[in-house]
């Protein structure tokens, strides 16, 4: 009877290693999948980063950080929290532009990264799009928001539909337009902030320019495009976060209002104005121009072939 309860014993315990081993590959199994939860809340999960987008870390400015180039935007005293968001890598591109607008608007010559002029559609949608006001740029957001079943950031004359805000401005400013309300918490396209924008552009270094010491390696300037157009985007170097043309190749509008920045300015920038931001300098811009630290602005009328646009969206 002792030698038939030992093996018993035996097999219990022969039983129960079995059960703890197929425990552990069934766990080794689900850890190996891949799981995202697009738009969900659950604790821990994680939504996948759109394409050709990247995610920018968040910041909490205490305004008594020593910025190295300085800057006329994280100025003394300034609070600010930057939350994360998702920033295209790349300007705008004619292609994208046509893809959801119908026509490409853009005046300047294409060229590629070799200087080589480029003709066609085909050709040319890899250059950033130009020649586009701030208004122009949101209509394309939130067109492009509707089309992609996300919603759309912007309100104008209470509606979100850009079919319902009548013809794009053609004037330096207009009363309805430049009260556009920004929802910066909707999961639709945008443009960023002039906080943002710097953020982004900084890409956790201490650079002058968008990734670099050296203008040459991360900016298509006046000097390195003889002032003849613009160039294919991400052809230089990215910055620190994965940014391409943050300096150079095609000013890039921002949301805010230009004006001087105090302590008290609020994260969107001033409260009003006459004139929008636009940073990074372009494709006929100076090397001061270029900087991370640059700051320029136009009235949101103005088209200019030197103007365009990159998109960010809300990340959390």
């Amino acid at each position: 009877m002792k030698k038939i309860a030992k093996i018993l014993a035996m097999f219990a315990i022969f039983a129960l290693a079995f059960s703890f081993a197929g425990c552990k590959s069934d766990d080794s199994d689900s850890s190996d999948d891949d799981v995202t939860i697009s738009g969900g809340s659950s604790s821990g999960s994680t939504e996948p980063i759109p394409e050709g987008f990247v995610k920018i870390p968040s910041a909490s400015i205490s305004g008594t950080e020593k910025w190295t180039p300085e800057s006329y935007v994280f100025v003394s005293g300034r609070k600010l929290e930057i939350a994360s968001f998702y920033m295209s890598d790349h300007e705008v591109t004619r292609g994208e532009y046509k893809a959801v607008m119908g026509s490409d608007p853009s005046t300047a010559s294409a060229h590629d990264k070799n200087g080589n002029e480029l003709t066609g559609d085909d050709n040319v949608k890899n250059n950033p799009v130009n020649k586009v006001s701030w208004y122009d740029s949101l209509v394309y957001c939130n067109t492009r928001s509707i089309k992609e079943n996300l919603t759309p950031c912007y309100k104008i004359n209470g509606s979100t539909d850009p079919s319902d805000w009548k013809s794009v401005p053609t004037t330096k400013n207009n009363s309805a337009w430049d009260e556009a309300k920004c929802d910066f918490t909707a999961n639709g396209y945008r443009l960023p902030t002039e906080a943002e924008w710097e953020w982004a552009a900084r890409g956790g270094e201490s650079y002058t320019y968008a990734g670099s010491g050296n203008i040459d390696e991360v900016a298509w300037y006046s000097n390195n495009t003889n002032t003849n157009g613009t160039r294919d985007v991400k052809t230089k170097k990215a910055n620190g976060y994965g940014l391409y043309d943050m300096s150079g190749n095609i000013y890039e509008w921002c949301w805010d209002w230009r004006g001087s920045i105090s302590d008290g300015t609020a994260s969107s920038g001033p409260a009003s104005g006459s004139s929008r931001c636009l940073r990074g300098g372009s494709w006929y811009g100076d090397d001061y121009a270029a900087r991370v630290a640059s700051r320029n602005y136009d009235y949101p009328g103005s088209r200019e072939n030197g103007f365009g646009f990159r998109l960010v969206r809300h990340a959390n």
